[in-house]
This record gives C-alpha cells, sequence and structure tokens, in this order.
C-alpha cells in the first residue's frame, strides 16, 4: 500500500492510490498570489469549506475511471475560527483510511481540536497542518497538536513563502524555526508503511 500526496499550493494536495485520484481544498483563479491557475483531473474531489481558496471544484475535471475509490471518510464538523465559528463559519476535517495507511486534512481549522477529534487524529500516518494563523490556527498551536497527535508525517500547508501566498498569514519559516529537524522534498511524496517519522515542507514546483 503506497498514497502518493501531491502540493497543489496553499491548502490543495492530489492524493494518489491505486489509479485513483482525489483533490483536496482547490483554489479559484487568483485567489493566492504568486500561485498559477489550477487544472487538475481526478476521480473525486473535497473541499473542507466554501471559501474561494478551497472550494473551486472548476478546477478540477472529475472523470470516471470505473475504479472505486481505495478509502474510506471520516468527517468532524470544526470552526473555521476561536469564536464558535460566528467569525468565518464551519470547516470539515477529513481522514482518508486506505486500509492501513490514515491522512488527515484539518482544512481551515482555527482553533485546538477538542477530544474527540483529537481522540481520532493520534497516531495518524499523515496530517497536513495549516500553520500561518490569522485565518486559521498559527504556529504554536500547530506544533501543540502535532506534539500532541505525534503523527507519522506532519506536512505545513497554508502559509506564505517570500514570493507566494496569502500576505496576511505567517512565513514557513515561522514555523520551521521552531523545530530543527525538518525534511524538504518538491512537490510530491510517496507515504508507504516504512516512511520515517518527519515534519515535511513540500515545495511549490507546480
Amino acid at each position: 500500500m503506497e498514497v502518493k500526496i501531491t502540493t497543489c499550493g496553499h491548502a490543495c494536495f492530489m492524493l494518489a492510490c491505486d489509479g485513483y485520484r482525489t483533490v483536496l481544498d482547490p483554489y479559484a483563479p487568483g485567489m493566492i498570489p504568486g500561485h498559477p491557475e489550477l487544472h487538475l483531473e481526478a476521480e473525486a474531489v473535497y473541499c473542507s469549506h466554501g471559501h474561494g481558496d478551497h472550494s473551486y471544484t472548476d478546477a478540477v475535471k472529475l472523470v470516471n475511471s470505473g475504479r472505486e475509490a481505495p478509502y474510506t471518510v471520516q468527517e468532524f464538523v470544526t470552526a473555521h475560527d476561536d469564536r464558535d465559528g460566528t467569525l468565518r463559519g464551519m470547516n470539515t476535517v477529513r481522514i482518508f483510511d486506505f486500509g492501513g495507511l490514515r491522512i488527515a486534512h484539518l482544512g481551515d481549522i482555527g482553533y485546538f481540536p477538542n477530544e474527540e477529534l483529537m481522540e481520532a487524529l493520534k497516531g495518524i500516518d499523515c496530517l497536513m497542518i495549516p500553520v500561518g494563523g490569522f485565518y486559521t490556527i498559527g504556529t504554536q498551536t500547530a506544533w501543540q497538536i502535532i506534539r500532541a497527535v505525534s503523527p507519522r508525517v506532519a506536512i505545513p500547508m497554508h502559509y506564505r513563502t517570500d514570493d507566494k501566498g496569502l500576505k496576511n498569514i505567517g512565513h514557513i519559516d515561522d514555523f520551521v524555526k521552531l523545530y530543527p529537524q525538518v525534511s524538504y522534498a518538491d512537490n510530491q511524496f510517496t507515504l508507504t508503511p516504512e516512511t520515517e517519522k518527519q515534519i515535511l515542507v513540500l515545495n511549490y514546483k507546480i
């Protein structure tokens, strides 16, 4: 069992397993400075909430490959902010279980998760977690979650770099400097049962 995980920028990822592709949180054209328009093809697409930088499904051409989804999905409704959703609405966290490999995408979660969600995330194989703050949790809360959950691989998302990303969210360096042992890869990596435990920053080479 293996799952290829590709970053498409911001909080958008593609999961590919056994020829079945799933896109998470595609963004609309012009929404994220420095990022190109998305033109993706997949069997399925999921969005954590309705904001344009996470829900532009027109960027994804859905195809019927005749394959069944190689995973089950568990969903948790959370708030997009720390005020019970009164500021930015609600958000859906999803855990994809590939029958031995579990991958969680936290979307735009805005606060430290409740006990139910934290229990579901414990020991997860891959955790995609926002770190930029302002619209989501920031670096400190992200690190608290990572330490408590202890994922095999944690992938930061929803941050800016020197030339890409929303200007009012935190820089990836603000996250990385809190933890000295960080791995880097290009725009994709393959998760397997043998993947070593790591914090993994995927570059934007789209």
